[in-house]
């Protein structure tokens, strides 16, 4: 098996991938306050630093490998990440068994 045909290796470290989703949070939750909106309200909608660098790590296979996105391949690119990254592995479990973050299941209704 060529380099190329393999599954994609980690871009980057556990540590860098925490950093970037931690950045991008507080990006977040600045535009949320500069909006007028109430943090007791909006930050528990959040997701975890762990939680969107899962979320950050599924888009970019879903993008890079150009398969087509169903629940089944979600659900095992988000197992692939369990195993790729031990410690994000009760993130996964935690979004997997969310509906408010499962917003590629077109099974589950929508969520307010």
């Amino acid at each position: 098996m060529t380099r190329e045909n393999s599954a994609p290796t980690r871009r980057a470290s556990l540590e860098l991938l925490r950093a970037e989703a931690a950045d991008e949070l507080s990006v977040l939750v600045e535009e949320r306050l500069r909006a007028g909106e109430d943090p007791w309200e909006f930050m528990e909608d959040l997701p975890t630093v762990d939680e969107l660098v899962v979320l950050m790590l599924r888009a970019e296979n879903i993008l890079t490998t150009g398969l087509p996105s169903t629940g089944i391949r979600h659900y095992r690119v988000l197992r692939q990440i369990a195993l790729d990254y031990p410690p994000l592995t009760r993130a996964v479990w935690r979004l997997l068994g969310s509906s408010r973050h499962r917003t590629w299941d077109s099974l589950l209704p929508d969520v307010p």
